[in-house]
């Protein structure tokens, strides 16, 4: 795990703590996280997660942004609750006041998205092409049925797989 990232959770806890001139209990930091998150706080069980090819990839900015994004939702949680919103005023107010960044909801780290199988389902409309995911096609097998809403035909597999 790198000692970069968890310096930087250590040092944005110091910097709530000088703030609020109290203490905050230390989460657990990990890296397992993949997908298009950047990180995550899981607040009931007090833990980071971050993804380390994100961080890999944009190293500097993961630091700058996102690593006091997470611990800010953290602090929000210890200081006002679970009643808060994610992204609320609360968790703005921790943003802006003690880590002085923007409140950006949001990542702009390119994101690689990984091949997928699609098994195509059809109907009975000229263009009614429906391309199910793994799971989706798999309650079929299991007996559910999906309909098209425009000729509320039932949606019937072609054996036909695309990977995209």
């Amino acid at each position: 795990m790198s000692e970069h990232l968890l310096s930087r959770v250590e040092h944005c806890y110091q910097q709530a703590e000088t703030f609020f001139k109290r203490s905050f209990v230390r989460p657990e930091v990990s890296f397992k996280l993949r997908g298009q998150k950047a990180g995550v706080a899981h607040l009931t069980e007090n833990k980071l997660r971050f993804n380390p090819q994100l961080y890999r990839e944009n190293r500097d900015d993961f630091l700058k942004q996102t690593v006091p994004h997470e611990v800010a939702h953290m602090i929000a949680h210890q200081l006002f609750g679970a009643k808060i919103q994610p992204h609320g005023d609360e968790w703005q107010l921790i943003m802006r006041g003690v880590y002085e960044l923007a409140p950006n909801r949001c990542h702009t780290y390119a994101v690689q998205r990984r091949k997928v199988n699609r098994f195509i389902y059809r109907c009975s409309c000229p263009d009614g092409e429906f391309p199910f995911s793994a799971q989706r096609h798999a309650l079929v097998s299991k007996g559910r049925r999906y309909y098209c809403r425009r000729c509320k035909a039932t949606l019937n597999f072609t054996g036909e797989q695309r990977h995209e």
